[in-house]
């Protein structure tokens, strides 16, 4: 592959590539470079969105170069003020634990386990002591920190701005210190965090990483897909879900999601074979061919069909002579009430296939029926006796 071709495909999809000329200089050095990528385990779900610069790392992991994940379980504590209005509530370090192990086996849907570096940053921000913290905060200013739009928009308005969420650019900068990266990658909204990243690496005496943002994965809402706003697809999710969610994309952002997530262009085809397809791809890449063909089984028969799954869970239905059906959704199905509420008066919930629009029912009515809410939650009701 020539240098331009090899380039290239490295930088697929990237909007930023900083500086211009950098990564050619860094292939140059004839050595397996150092790739960082920091992800905050801030939701159990690694998202295919989180996948897109993943992908940017395989691709680098295929070139030869090592790929070094920065699980960031201290810098979590505090919580990226990236695009935030407010500050981030702080996370029991317990929870930041389990949902860390459960961001290994996502990841390597994507990345080459055997060509990963995969550190903790409490490795080393956790050592720190007052003189090395007053060390980093002197490689930069408040002026220069206050010109993030987040921080600037918040200090206009005249909303608090912790020391701590100052003090997190330094911190995921001091990462790329701790672990020599010669390439850093992040989503556009990080721009400023990598960009921090080389000034800290110049103040400590290093080589600048390079910087390689891509684009934020726009989800069927058509805002940034994300772990705690629900509307994401996972990468261990069930293939079901996977290829469920897929097929809720609207059409006009197809085109991206195929050169986000598959890393090619849309197939020419009609939009639904594109969809279909798509789907295929997401669910093969995180649980291999079999699930593919069970799964768009499953979409056929229950969304497109309108049938119930081969297999239900059961539910337990709550004691009492009458149940409140809008908690029984909640329940079963971990909607919200105000929802259940709402897809009730949409006629969207049904037992045994016949729409109900009632908001307490009888027991006896309840049992031993399947409750279905909307096209793909179903629940086999039986007694909690």
């Amino acid at each position: 592959m020539t240098t331009d071709a090899a380039l290239s495909d490295l930088a697929r999809n990237a909007v930023h590539l900083l500086p211009e000329d950098g990564l050619s200089e860094k292939l140059k050095l004839g050595r397996p470079l150092r790739v960082k990528l920091g992800i905050d385990v801030t939701a159990p779900q690694v998202t295919i969105g989180n996948g897109v610069p993943l992908q940017r790392m395989r691709a680098f992991q295929d070139a030869g170069h090592l790929g070094v994940l920065i699980v960031g379980d201290y810098t979590t504590r505090i919580g990226d003020p990236s695009g935030r209005s407010a500050e981030r509530p702080m996370i029991d370090p317990d929870e930041i634990d389990r949902m860390a192990k459960t961001f290994f086996d996502a990841a390597s849907r994507v990345i080459d386990p055997e060509r990963t570096e995969i550190r903790f940053n409490s490795e080393w921000l956790g050592e720190l002591d007052f003189a090395a913290l007053l060390r980093l905060t002197r490689t930069t200013t408040v002026a220069q920190l206050l010109e993030r739009d987040d921080f600037s928009n918040r200090f206009a308005a005249h909303e608090p701005i912790s020391v701590s969420e100052l003090l997190y650019p330094l911190m995921q900068a001091y990462d790329s210190v701790a672990i020599e990266a010669d390439v850093e990658l992040g989503g556009t909204d990080q721009l400023y965090n990598l960009l921090t990243g080389r000034e800290v690496m110049s103040a400590y005496g290093l080589e600048p990483q390079v910087v390689l943002t891509v684009p934020l994965l726009l989800s069927w809402d058509g805002t940034k897909m994300s772990g705690s706003k629900g509307n994401y697809i996972g990468l261990t999710e069930a293939p079901e879900e996977q290829f469920g969610k897929t097929m809720r994309i609207p059409d006009e952002l197809l085109p991206d999601w195929w050169a986000l997530v598959a890393d090619g262009p849309m197939p020419d085809v009609e939009p639904m074979e594109a969809k279909l397809e798509l789907a295929r791809f997401v669910v093969r890449r995180s649980h291999g061919e079999e699930a593919v063909r069970d799964a768009e089984a499953h979409f056929t028969r229950v969304v497109r069909e309108g049938g119930a799954p081969e297999e239900i869970r059961e539910h337990a239905l709550p004691e009492g002579a009458t149940v409140h059906l809008p908690a029984l959704l909640a329940a079963a199905f971990g909607v919200s009430t105000s929802d259940a509420r709402r897809m009730i008066a949409q006629g969207g919930v049904r037992i045994d296939g016949e729409p109900v629009d009632d908001l307490d029912l009888p027991r006896e009515r309840l049992e031993d029926t399947v409750l279905q809410a909307g096209k793909r939650r179903f629940a086999r009701l039986v007694s909690s006796a």
